[in-house]
């Protein structure tokens, strides 16, 4: 008997596989029936009553929702061919509701160059808002929204008393994701950072690890009592994103500032009635080897000028020049620059009394010096 072909053998192993597959497709066993027999939902296991602790972030995360709110802003635009004028979108950020007089917090740097802002509530709806006031050393903003129905303001709590390691919640609307918790832990107090024009610090400034990320800016930071502790406003992380250090103005500056902000659209900032400037203040410190803040002029009737406090004289000669006093510092806190002054002044309100420690002649002495009000 002669052998098959090679072409006969393929095409019988082939007809043979054919079948085998055939037989595997229809018949049941270990690679079709037990399969289809068990692909049905399986049971779900009972869950059991939530931890105390998730149910209360639940509960906190329900009722503050109400009161936050999501903010978009439009710039202006002319169109130079037709000369229509339109607005465009120009950023988004998060914000609060203070009272139930429509009034809505946020930062400044939220609705900084814009032309209009809408505000949309939790409900859903979209509100056109109006500008109120604004304090850009303190990077807040308060705008006002007319409608029925207005949710409930966040309750206050202080940022005096809180401690490293309390737990804090952040709600806001991060990349435009709105209505978003998260949580952390205050990690430090009083850290002090440059406002947007970097003429004055930001005092007293909450950090938090809680995830801050653009579009967050604005919102509120609560403790675990629902409470509204800080206003969210910037975050330090070298890609944009967030790197576990946010930072909040504490809520005690914000119930010092909105106020004022609500009654004349603007922050009236404490001060001495003197002049002074960074750049010249640093070259003339360091030449003189002292830390603190050189009085260049004192305003005529100003409270500096009550208080004997003086600046640098230029004598008749025109050569010879008198140092002025050297402010090093307020109630006892030392300062060693201007930004850090006005911060130590912000503390306080127009009309407080402050003590001031100054260089005069080589001798520390003290001068009582009531605060007058300066537009910001």
């Amino acid at each position: 008997m002669s052998r098959p072909s090679t072409a006969r053998l393929f095409a019988w192993i082939a007809g043979i596989v054919l079948v085998l597959a055939i037989v595997a497709r229809f018949a049941p066993g270990p690679w079709t029936g037990e399969v289809a027999a068990q692909a049905v939902p399986r049971e779900v296991s009972p869950r059991g009553p939530l931890p105390a602790g998730e149910q209360a972030t639940i509960d906190l995360f329900e009722a503050a929702r109400r009161s936050v709110v999501y903010i978009t802003t439009q710039s202006r635009v002319v169109d130079l061919w037709t000369r229509n004028t339109f607005n465009v979108p120009r950023g988004t950020g998060s914000g609060f509701v203070w009272d139930d007089r429509g009034h809505v917090v946020t930062n400044h740097h939220v609705v900084a160059g814009a032309s209009g802002a809408q505000v949309r509530l939790s409900d859903g709806r979209d509100v056109a808002a109006s500008l109120v006031g604004v304090s850009q050393a303190h990077d807040l903003a308060v705008l006002r929204i007319d409608v029925a129905d207005l949710p409930p303001a966040l309750p206050i709590g202080s940022s005096a008393d809180l401690r490293v390691g309390q737990t804090t919640f952040a709600i806001g609307n991060p990349f435009g994701l709105d209505f978003t918790l998260t949580t952390g832990i205050v990690s430090a107090l009083d850290r002090s950072l440059p406002s947007e024009d970097g003429r004055q610090l930001i005092e007293h400034l909450i950090q938090t690890d809680a995830a801050i990320n653009p579009g967050n800016s604005g919102g509120p930071l609560l403790d675990s009592a629902g409470r509204l502790i800080g206003v969210n406003t910037l975050i330090y992380s070298p890609s944009g994103a967030s790197a576990g250090v946010g930072f909040s103005v504490p809520v005690d500056t914000v119930n010092r500032v909105v106020p004022q902000l609500i009654a004349t659209g603007k922050y009236v900032r404490p001060t001495l009635g003197v002049e002074v400037d960074e750049g010249l203040n640093q070259l003339l410190t360091e030449r003189a080897r002292v830390k603190g803040v050189v009085i260049l002029r004192v305003t005529p009737g100003s409270s500096a000028a009550a208080a004997g406090l003086r600046g640098v004289r230029v004598e008749q000669d025109g050569r010879t020049v008198t140092p002025g006093d050297i402010i090093v510092a307020v109630d006892g806190a030392e300062v060693e620059s201007v930004a850090r002054l006005l911060g130590r002044l912000d503390d306080h309100r127009v009309g407080d009394t402050v003590r001031l420690t100054v260089l005069r002649d080589g001798q520390r002495t003290d001068v009582t010096v009531t605060l007058q009000g300066a537009q910001q």
